[in-house]
């Protein structure tokens, strides 16, 4: 048997901007290196031939010897937390093979200190410490962390072992996706995506993790094994740091709204509002406008409910489309309750940030009116001016 392997001289990148907190979907060129190893595929394993699509001269001339390092296209939070980890306190004196940018340093820390990770000299919290123990991302390491607060442990150690994973959803033609769907929809929560994660995962181990169930179901075999993998590793973790564990209450009355509140404590920096009532999203970190992935349960269930107005969400790539994907309806005093005070006097302007904000005045008891007062007029009695937010760092939720 012959193997044609033919060759692109680009290919579709994702990379992350710390500006925005987003991926960006980036057509790059291939280097030489990537270009090599591609032939070697074919050339040293198995017998066929090796078509590039592109001169040799451009080959030769115009491609770089390799890649971009990924520490300079990546979400650096994780890094930094271990690095904190390792008690290399100070980013800019860290000697990098490739040195990242300082912006995306920058913004590690800032999301780290927003996750009550670090402390007032910048170094790892009770909080951070215990993050820096789960081989997850912080945001959904914080919220692993909550949940033993929220008593849905065993219900997030499935969320965040789903999301960890590769999606779950199998890559289907456009002929047959609404066979897809519906076969799917049995499984979609009505409370969001995650809710709906959890429903897959628990349907794959009743079906004692079946290939052909899953092939069936337009389901992604490995990567549910992976959940399975992930989530067992997960809960070692946390019996090993003697985490408080839950028993598995998912369909009670709260647990939905306790798995949210965990969710949230680790991903307020992810949420978005519908502006205009028809599913357009506005991010209120940096203001882009998306939509709801196609898959989505608020999308696919029938009847089709109204668009959530706020929604938290997993994910967001800028792409033609701009989808937030893994998102979950979430109550705006939810947010003002468990997102650090400072991190909603730093959003940009928006109407979703006015409505947090009188939300946020509303809820405050009168002591804390009074006290605000009273500090407003210490600081203009002040000779200096004091300009940055309050530095005071949130609890663990």
């Amino acid at each position: 048997m012959m193997y044609f392997l033919l060759k692109f001289l680009y290919f579709l990148k994702q990379v992350y901007n710390p500006q925005i907190r987003a991926n960006s979907q980036v057509l790059r060129r291939i280097s030489r290196h990537q270009a090599d190893m591609r032939a070697q595929r074919v050339t040293s394993h198995l017998p066929g031939l090796c078509l590039r699509l592109y001169p040799r001269s451009l080959y030769e001339d115009g491609m770089e010897e390799a890649c971009c390092p990924g520490v300079m296209e990546e979400n650096l939070s994780h890094l930094v937390l271990l690095l904190k980890r390792l008690d290399i306190a100070d980013m800019g004196q860290c000697k990098f093979l490739d040195r990242p940018a300082p912006e995306a340093l920058m913004q590690a820390l800032e999301d780290l200190d927003y996750l009550a990770a670090l402390d007032d000299d910048g170094n790892l919290s009770e909080v951070g410490i215990i993050m820096s123990e789960l081989p997850l991302e912080p945001p959904l390491a914080k919220s692993l962390i909550a949940a033993c607060e929220y008593d849905c442990v065993d219900e997030l150690l499935t969320v965040a072992a789903m999301l960890t994973a590769p999606s779950c959803f199998a890559a289907v033609e456009a002929s047959r996706k609404e066979a897809a769907v519906a076969l799917w929809r049995p499984v979609m929560h009505d409370a969001g995506d995650h809710m709906t994660l959890i429903n897959v995962y628990n349907a794959f181990v009743e079906h004692n993790q079946d290939e052909a169930w899953c092939s069936a179901n337009f389901l992604s075999h490995a990567a549910l094994r992976l959940a399975v993998v992930i989530r067992a590793e997960l809960l070692d973790v946390m019996q090993r740091i003697e985490l408080p564990v839950s028993p598995p209450a998912f369909g009670s009355p709260d647990n939905c709204t306790n798995i949210k509140r965990a969710l949230l404590s680790g991903f307020f920096l992810r949420v978005a509002h519908d502006v205009d009532g028809s599913g357009n999203y506005l991010l209120l970190t940096h203001r882009h406008v998306a939509h709801l992935h196609p898959f989505s349960s608020y999308l696919c269930l029938q009847p089709s409910p109204s668009p959530p107005s706020w929604v938290l969400y997993h994910e967001f790539t800028i792409s033609s489309d701009n989808c937030i994907c893994i998102a979950s309806e979430v109550h705006p005093q939810m947010l003002v309750e468990l997102a650090p005070q400072y991190f909603l006097g730093n959003l940009p302007a928006s109407d979703g940030k006015e409505l947090l904000m009188d939300l946020r005045q509303s809820l405050a008891p009168p002591s804390a009116d009074l006290d605000s007062q009273e500090h407003n007029k210490t600081q203009k009695d002040s000779s200096e001016t004091h300009s940055q937010p309050s530095t005071e760092l949130c609890a663990v939720q």
